[in-house]
């Protein structure tokens, strides 16, 4: 009688997720893109994975293993987890994060990886506080712009300087470490989040001037910035140095030509790409798959940023809507920008590719605002 009782409620459980309004279409995509992912990094991480761990499927069984397995469960967490009780979370959520952020900076704690230090090391396993930053601001910023009402906007007092104040705060930290392709991740979804709660747009174009402001500062206090931007606009000066990496990624894709050299059948990822797995991964995707599979991927991210917005427009309150907004830009901004700057058309910015790309965090936190994502749409008729 126990096993039946519990056979009919696992066959209840699945019926009414069958019935409910979650958007499979967009939940599917995004775990398709996952799939994608494995595929990929299965071949662009053999030839790195036996160089540094005599294993040429390393990064795979290291991003199942801490990635996805840990994403999955996040995901599975949230899904069922009412978004509504995220507003009561949202403040603790935000400081432990920036506590997080700070410990960074800390020597002996926080961890180097090239000239950034954007990691914690915790019994062995690597945390990048970044990526978490990415999802826990985004939750405050949208649940304490869901309590202003429109007045609010007006007043610089109540509106622009305390967003203002709390995003450089953020901002500062980040470019610390030094990570200016999180903080642009960041900038970006933060910006249009407060738009479209009603921010004005003389108040944004007041934060876009400060903003370049202290771009500027920041390439005069770090000349290298100055360096990888004139890379980016003429990458044929320094080949072998500070141009290495754009100009092997181009290559990479423009030898896949039309329909790729075929699954596993990179060259750049000998030894020639940086970062095959990483920031790198859609210049392998573009040499093996070719331009016509790469560009169905692109469409992918597109049809993800479509079919969020509609799931925006139809929310029934002002933090679902906020967060969904931000999400969404935050995921699409960041495809754009990795994809941008493997075919020379943005400045290289080591962001990685949405659910694609290896990286434990980055992916524990994509999934986990999927599964933010489908427990709204569960609630919200599209």
């Amino acid at each position: 009688m126990h096993k039946l009782g519990l056979k009919h409620k696992i066959s209840q459980f699945i019926r009414q997720q069958k019935n409910s309004d979650v958007d499979w279409y967009l939940i599917g995509v995004i775990w398709f893109l996952v799939v994608i992912g494995i595929i990929v990094i299965s071949s662009a991480g053999v030839a790195l994975g036996w160089q540094k761990y005599q294993d040429a499927y390393w990064f795979l069984k290291h991003q199942l293993l801490f990635g996805i397995l840990p994403g999955s469960l996040l995901f599975i967490f949230f899904w069922f987890f009412d978004y509504r009780r995220l507003e009561k979370l949202a403040a603790p959520m935000l400081y432990i994060s920036i506590g997080l952020l700070v410990l960074v900076l800390i020597p002996g704690i926080g961890a180097a990886w090239g000239s950034s230090r954007s990691w914690l090391n915790i019994f062995g396993y690597s945390l990048q506080p970044s990526e978490i930053v990415k999802l826990t601001f985004l939750i405050y910023l949208s649940a304490w712009l869901a309590r202003k009402e429109e007045r609010h906007f007006k007043d610089v007092g109540e509106g622009l300087i305390p967003f203002a104040i709390i995003l450089a705060i953020i901002v500062v930290l980040l470019v610390a470490q030094p990570d200016t392709g999180t903080m642009m991740i960041i900038a970006a979804s933060s910006l249009t989040v407060y738009f479209v709660a009603g921010g004005r747009l003389l108040h944004l174009s007041w934060l876009g001037l400060a903003g370049i402001a202290g771009l500027w500062l920041i390439i005069r206090l770090a000349p290298y910035r100055l360096a990888r931007m004139t890379t980016f606009l003429h990458p044929e000066l320094d080949p072998q140095g500070r141009g290495y990496h754009i100009n092997q990624a181009l290559l990479a894709v423009g030898t896949g030509g039309w329909f790729g050299l075929g699954y596993g059948h990179s060259r750049q990822k000998f030894a020639y790409l940086p970062e095959p797995v990483g920031d790198s991964i859609f210049a392998v995707t573009a040499e093996e798959f070719g331009f016509f599979l790469s560009m169905a991927l692109i469409s992918l991210y597109v049809f993800i940023a479509i079919r969020g917005f509609k799931l925006a427009a139809k929310c029934r309150d002002q933090f679902a809507r906020l967060l969904v907004v931000g999400i969404i830009t935050w995921l699409s901004a960041q495809a754009f920008v990795n994809i941008g700057a493997i075919i020379g058309v943005m400045p290289l910015t080591g962001v990685t590719l949405p659910f694609i790309s290896y990286g434990g965090t980055s992916m524990m936190m994509s999934l986990a605002a999927a599964g933010i994502l489908a427990n709204i749409s569960k609630q919200t008729r599209i």
